[in-house]
């Protein structure tokens, strides 16, 4: 249920309204945007909505099973609040959204909150960013308790894991650009597939602080699974930390960590399930 105020709830009764969308995009860093589908800038509660036509909302559909509701907000990386580095550097994962309501011919109705919840998967086409609002009720559909898989279901170096990550975390500055995505370090001396499933984390120059997963690691070259969002540069310093594979074998005689490990090795396959005597 939506609650309005008496004034705008008899404005938005007429034939004839002025009504606007408001989306307020609150960052985990505590930044604050605002947006709103009028064609001139809304001030509301100390917070200014501006009109550059940097984003389009789809029609709200609210249901009541579980599944996620229909609202997706697309945007134009033009726009001087939304830059693409920022998207691409993980500044917005996670920001809290709040939609809003209001006349914008009388903004003293107040308004009416719409939808609060959370951006979803981030996604980019060439210019153009696209984020699904993801609600309270979208937590109602994630797996809750451990999964049963062979593999470790941990993360290397977390509480769980009880591998000290810190102690094995290495430094060094990039020696070697072949493409935005494969970096080398000519004074590694680690073998190769030592990092794979690692990941590596800028800490010097454009893209300080983008931290992506190592894909492979061969050649003293990292492979990542994404490219940062600027091209690196000679002598950008970063810090790369070794996956595990989620492996038994890798835990065991790399880690030394066997009692930890959060999978189940012996479990029987669908082979094991499917197999029956011959006749």
């Amino acid at each position: 249920m939506k609650t309005l105020s008496t004034a705008l709830a008899a404005h938005v009764r007429q034939e004839l309204t002025t009504l606007a969308t408001l989306i307020k995009i609150t960052r985990r860093d505590n930044v604050v945007l605002g947006f709103t589908s009028h064609d001139a800038d809304l001030t509301v509660d100390g917070v200014t909505y501006a009109a550059d036509n940097s984003f389009q909302a789809s029609a709200l559909e609210s249901r009541a099973r579980l599944s996620t509701d229909n609202l997706t907000i697309a945007g134009i990386l033009s726009s001087a609040a939304v830059s693409g580095a920022a998207l691409a550097a993980g500044a917005y994962d996670h920001a809290r959204v709040d939609v809003y309501l209001c006349n914008w011919a009388d903004l003293s109705q107040e308004v009416a909150q719409l939808r609060r919840g959370w951006l979803g998967e981030v996604t980019r086409d060439g210019g153009a960013f696209r984020a699904e609002l993801r609600g309270l009720h979208d937590l109602l559909q994630r797996p809750v308790g451990a999964r049963v898989t062979p593999e470790c279901r941990h993360d290397l170096g977390s509480a769980a894991c009880g591998v000290n990550l810190a102690a094995l975390t290495v430094t060094g500055t990039v020696t070697s650009v072949s493409a935005n995505w494969q970096v080398g370090d000519t004074s590694r001396g680690e073998a190769d597939g030592h990092f794979d499933g690692g990941v590596l984390t800028f800490t010097s120059g454009a893209n300080a602080g983008f931290a992506a997963e190592i894909r492979g690691y061969a050649g003293k070259v990292f492979t990542l699974w994404l490219s940062p969002p600027q091209a690196p540069a000679m002598e950008d310093a970063y810090s790369a930390t070794p996956g595990c594979g989620k492996r038994l074998a890798t835990c065991r005689d790399r880690y030394g960590n066997s009692i930890n490990f959060g999978g189940f090795p012996h479990l029987p396959g669908l082979d094991a399930i499917l197999n029956y005597p011959d006749s």
